[in-house]
């Protein structure tokens, strides 16, 4: 009787498999990388080449701030002249590196001429003015294609009450620009640097 109960708990034992079955194994259907590095795996990520530094939103796109900033140019001409004075130079290297700041925007230059003489004399000097300034920004490094002239002629005299002042500022190259930019938002961390 000791000997069946034994001999039964062993076959009991040895019946029992011992051999656990192979876990399913899990086929990878989406693209769990992130080439980018911002956090966003490469399936939900809309945008691909993130800066390494941007705050990202769920579709790892960066977050942008729209930044404007405005510029002008004003040059005042001597009476029958198109030459440009030294000391408007700096106004021309300034709109300079504002264009390049700005890459998108393009610059309108306005001329003019005073009231004095024929019409359509003072209409070819006005262009002649704008132009040259034309040809100060190209020498700056503005793109030619960027730069657009147009000649009024003496038709917007500026005005005050002396004929003479009114005549000397109505002799200019005027222009006015806006530049739009879309910066982006970064994240802090421990190694960003401030700048002064």
């Amino acid at each position: 009787m000791k000997y069946t109960i034994i001999g039964l708990l062993a076959l009991s034992l040895f019946g029992c498999s011992l051999s656990v079955p192979h876990p399913p194994i899990a086929k990878q259907t989406k693209n769990l990388f992130d080439n980018d590095s911002d956090g966003v795996i490469n399936q939900r990520d809309h945008c691909a080449k993130t800066p390494l530094d941007a705050v990202v939103d769920n579709d790892g796109c960066p977050t942008y701030v729209d930044s404007s900033e405005e510029n002008s140019i004003h040059v005042l001409f001597a009476n029958d002249s198109s030459e440009i004075p030294e000391n408007y130079m700096q106004n021309i290297k300034q709109m300079s590196a504002f264009l390049a700041k700005y890459p998108k925007t393009h610059i309108e230059l306005k001329g003019y001429a005073s009231p004095v003489g024929n019409a359509n004399y003072n209409v070819a000097l006005s262009k002649r003015r704008a132009s040259v300034i034309r040809q100060a920004l190209i020498n700056e490094g503005v793109t030619p294609a960027r730069i657009k002239t147009v000649g009024f002629g003496d038709s917007d005299p500026v005005k005050t009450s002396d004929i003479e002042e009114s005549n000397t500022l109505s002799r200019r190259v005027i222009a006015q620009l806006i530049g739009y930019q879309e910066n982006i938002v970064k994240e802090w961390t421990v190694y960003t640097v401030r700048e002064n």
